[in-house]
């Protein structure tokens, strides 16, 4: 396929569906395009081969998340792609779907490209599992950028047995019963026929060899829990939602596999003066009705420092002012956004005597003038109105 279709439109479910529906979809998509109920159609077992990957995909939370903001973009790096053949995750969900359909283990089955579900083998070369982290940030660093020390615990090469899985002066031994293939050929009764499946083998766990003496520090898992302080280095830009990936600082694979990621979900704090909108920032500057009228120099506030703004004479409230390239800077793109400024005409309370006179003298003074023109048309209006 030359390109990808929406995995939500392959398993024919909303981007709302709960994990349930979208199971429950693929359940069906399974049993219709299955390679042993079609056998010889190429057109099925590319459905069938769509219909896994989407549900390898939108069955695991996190990759779910990562389609959802990025698309097929966002995925890429999980699994085999192309038209869907192979993948190099884990399967999550396919074992107990499969064992319900085909009354196996979760085994894999032939008779299409080679698909091998959970089954498949486990002695080879296996990707680190993806960490998420969760980190807030002020409003400032997020328009500038930052550089963070975390911590975080990650799976790593065993230092007691260098990842063999195996006590140092011991060996390793094929097993016996997979000859080192990690898989045994199961045969099962379905009520689409006979199914051939291929297991993982049961002596050894599908891993191919036998440990005679397992290390003691890893249990002979080859890995361990070992905490790291990273650096997180933040472009300016950022914003609340934002998801910044950390290529190969996850969790160390398996038999030599590649290390995975590490997504680091930002939340951006709220700032007590300026607001945002994408690039563009707000800000909201009271002033008197002396400096409206008369007009006058402010000084204002901006992410970079203070700067002259002037206000010219008859100046309305919810008047906007805008500094350009005052903003904040776009990611992965060239300039800043805007700073845009309104300013709300502060009315005087609990005047005293003597100013409620002066203001009585300065509206009679001003009835009649150009000054009060709103005003003026405004009472026309209603004179006209109750003729």
């Amino acid at each position: 396929m030359s390109e990808k279709r929406d995995y939500y439109e392959i398993l024919g479910v909303d981007k709302s569906a709960t994990p349930d529906e979208i199971k429950k979809a693929y359940r069906k998509k399974a049993l219709k395009y299955h390679p042993d109920k079609n056998p010889g159609d190429k057109e099925a077992e590319e459905n069938f081969k769509e219909a896994n990957e989407a549900y390898e995909v939108l069955s695991d939370e996190e990759k779910k998340s990562r389609y959802d903001q990025f698309g097929h973009a966002g995925v890429d790096n999980n699994y085999g792609g192309g038209g869907g053949g192979g993948f190099s995750g884990g399967f999550g969900g396919f074992e107990d779907i499969f064992s319900d359909l085909f009354g196996g283990g979760g085994g894999g089955f032939s008779g299409f490209g080679g698909f091998s579900g959970g089954g498949g083998r486990r002695n080879g070369p296996q990707r680190g599992a993806d960490m998420r982290i969760n980190i807030t940030i002020s409003f400032r660093e997020a328009a500038f950028g930052v550089t963070k020390k975390i911590k975080v615990k990650r799976r790593e090469a065993c230092t007691h047995c260098h990842g063999s899985g195996a006590e140092p002066g011991s060996s390793k031994k094929t097993c016996d019963q997979c000859h080192g293939t990690g898989q045994v050929q199961i045969e099962h009764q379905t009520p689409f026929g006979r199914v051939r499946q291929t297991a993982v083998c049961d002596k050894c766990n599908g891993e191919g060899v036998i440990i005679d003496k397992p290390c003691t520090q890893c249990h002979g898992m080859g890995l361990e829990e070992i905490s790291r302080t990273i650096n997180i280095t933040i472009p300016a830009g950022v914003d609340t939602g934002s998801v910044l990936p950390l290529r190969g600082e996850g969790h160390t694979g398996a038999k030599g596999g590649s290390k995975g990621d590490i997504l680091v979900f930002i939340t951006v704090k709220a700032d007590n003066l300026f607001k945002r909108d994408d690039a563009d920032v707000y800000l909201d500057v009271p002033i008197s009705f002396a400096q409206a009228t008369l007009g006058d120099d402010l000084i204002v506030p901006t992410l970079e420092g203070k700067v002259k703004l002037k206000i010219p004479e008859g100046t309305q409230t919810g008047k906007v002012f805008r500094l350009r390239g005052k903003g904040i800077t776009r990611v992965n793109s060239r300039g800043k956004g805007d700073q845009y400024i309104t300013v709300n005409v502060e009315v005087p309370r609990k005047l005293n005597r003597k100013q409620k006179d002066l203001l009585k003298k300065f509206d009679e003074a001003t009835e009649d003038s150009q000054n009060m023109l709103q005003k003026k048309k405004f009472l026309d209006k209603v004179k006209e109105a109750f003729k």
